[in-house]
């Protein structure tokens, strides 16, 4: 049998770094690009329209944003605001969708003949880009709103930038190893704090205005405002590698399924350095309150390169250097599905298709949906089947039936055995 392969859903003619999906539109929204390098690669934030066809999920290419000389590396969203990790920079993007005017009674039977997939005044398929351009009455804008320069060590580049469950704040960390928390939209800093010696890997925020920042130091550590609150304790709890040090490389707060009040925090640890032997890398589960591991797995030789949570809390998604994907279970960080080198260089962001707004719409008859994107320009959709249960009453039912044609039968051949 030939290797299990993802359907790629878009190619963008720039690599791509960093991905975010907006529930309320069914948009996917997908960045990079080449850089400052002359080299005649491009830099943009691509909104893509998340459609079922066919019974199929697709996308095609609704609007595409210029970012002139900067590489778009990560991203938040809030709402229709857009973090934009560029440089030593976070930008902040408003996008509004809004349906098209002036459409005379012709076009409007010409769009009804050309059937759901001929867009009226769609620019020309460019194989490239592995989409459509289309509008079909909608045009998405997108506005500048603030910039704000976000790191300062010598070679300055923002890592990671992520918003509270309000909106009302934005987090950045860098390689500086300072987290700087900004009002939105003004980006007027309330607060900057020195949280790891060397560069931030990746941080979260709780609801409960808790902070989790992670870093090349091999620590990761918990922040109320400028309070260190505990640090994670993992290699000391977990297994142990005398002389393997580890380093966390990324971290998420998602829900408790069916415990909307309850968090859970999951990292992902990693070996600090390549070794020949690779020992291998671990997901674990700690309680959001306590922040004490609840649950340790490993989760292959693959060194992990991003960590994504469904809305739910239900799934873990998982990319790695070596370009494979696979989703998780939470609770028990089994794995659920995995495809060996689906990009075949690094993944660099997962996310899943949320579970609210357009989302079961987009979803069909799966479980679950993840998206993937590389440097290798592409974006590939990962399906996790419905898992089908037996429900109780059924086994009931055939347990009952079980023993009648069991007592049916010993009565036909010991007569008068009851």
């Amino acid at each position: 049998m030939g290797r299990r392969r993802a359907p790629e859903l878009y190619r963008a003619p720039f690599p791509l770094y960093a991905l975010q999906v907006d529930p309320s539109a069914g948009l996917l929204i997908a960045a990079g690009g080449g850089g400052a390098a002359k080299t005649g690669i491009k830099n943009g934030v691509h909104f893509l329209q998340l459609e079922q066809i066919n019974g199929r999920l697709g996308a095609s290419l609704l609007h595409s944003h210029d970012t002139e000389t900067r590489a778009t590396m990560n991203l938040a969203l809030a709402g229709n605001i857009l973090a934009t990790g560029q440089d030593a920079h976070c930008h902040l993007l408003r996008f509004q969708t809004h349906q098209q005017k002036g459409k005379t009674k012709a076009e409007k039977a010409a769009s009804k003949e050309q059937g759901p997939r001929q867009r009226k005044g769609a620019a020309p398929v460019e194989k490239t880009s592995g989409a459509e351009t289309h509008q079909e009455g909608i045009e998405l804008t997108v506005e500048n709103l603030q910039a704000v320069q976000t790191d300062f060590s010598p070679e300055p580049f923002q890592k990671v930038v992520c918003f509270n469950h309000d909106n009302t704040l934005l987090a950045t960390g860098g390689t500086d190893g300072y987290v700087r928390i900004w009002k939105v939209p003004s980006l007027e800093k309330v607060l900057e704090l020195r949280a790891h010696e060397g560069e931030i890997e990746d941080l979260a925020l709780g609801p409960d205005g808790k902070l989790v920042t992670v870093g090349w130091d091999l620590k990761a550590s918990v922040w109320q405002k400028d309070q260190l609150v505990t640090q994670l304790h993992w290699q000391e709890n977990g297994p142990t590698f005398s002389n393997t040090p580890y380093r966390y490389q990324a971290c998420r707060f998602g829900q408790v399924p069916d415990q909307p009040t309850r968090l859970r925090l999951f990292t992902v640890q990693i070996p600090h350095k390549r070794l020949r032997q690779p020992p291998p890398c671990y997901l674990t589960a700690w309680d959001g309150s306590t922040f004490l591991p609840l649950r340790t797995k490993p989760c292959g030789h693959e060194v992990i390169s991003c960590l994504s949570v469904s809305e739910s809390g239900t799934f873990l998604g998982l990319g790695t250097v070596t370009g494979s994907v696979a989703i998780y279970i939470a609770f028990s960080l089994q794995r659920l599905y995995y495809v060996r080198e689906a990009h075949g260089i690094v993944v660099t962001d997962v996310a899943f298709l949320p579970e609210k707004g357009r989302g079961p719409e987009l979803l069909g008859f799966h479980e679950t949906a993840l998206f993937s994107v590389a440097v290798d320009s592409r974006c590939q959709l990962h399906l996790l089947p419905s898992r089908r249960s037996v429900p109780v009453w059924l086994l009931l039912v055939l347990c009952v039936g079980l023993i009648v044609m069991t007592i049916v039968l010993l009565q036909t051949v010991f007569p008068g055995f009851l």
